[in-house]
């Protein structure tokens, strides 16, 4: 059980570096930490082939209307993504991270990219399975909200 406990600390301690290395980047780059959101959930689903409505992607940042324009407009001057028309539906306008942006956060974050996937190659097919599954679930957990106890139950210590 402490064994347990301690790999969630060690998780949180990583997601907290994470969460500081993301910022270094957007302080450097003159970004917001939304933009630096904004641009990865574009990467996203640019890796998977998906189109992203300026809608679709204020819903998945959190942002109403007016905060994902200006948002949009921000990352559009300053050449990061383009809004071009949806390749399934000419009607719809979709928003596209550029090549120059992909070529920016690979400048910065590639080496800790690398560094992990050479640590990933340490561990065997099932173990890096384990690892994915575990991550999955934690991610899930805490889009769901399950890291919060119900009213009026006593916690652990965080």
């Amino acid at each position: 059980m402490q064994s347990d406990l301690e790999t969630v600390h060690l998780l949180r301690a990583v997601a907290v570096e994470l969460g500081l290395h993301g910022g270094r980047f957007a302080q450097q780059n003159g970004m917001h930490p939304t933009d630096v959101r904004a641009l990865i959930a574009l990467m996203d689903a640019r890796r998977a082939g998906e189109e992203l409505t300026a809608g679709r992607l204020g819903a998945a940042l959190g942002l109403n209307s007016a905060g994902t324009t200006a948002l949009l407009d921000r990352l559009e001057r300053a050449g990061r993504v383009r809004r071009v028309r949806g390749r399934s539906d000419r009607r719809k306008v979709v928003v596209e991270v550029t090549d120059s942006a992909v070529e920016l956060g690979w400048t910065f974050f590639g080496p800790l990219i690398e560094r992990s996937l050479d640590m990933l190659r340490g561990y065997d097919d099932h173990q890096r399975a384990a690892i994915r599954d575990f991550l999955y679930g934690v991610r899930q957990a805490a889009a769901e909200g399950a890291h919060t106890p119900p009213a009026g139950t006593s916690q652990r210590e965080p």
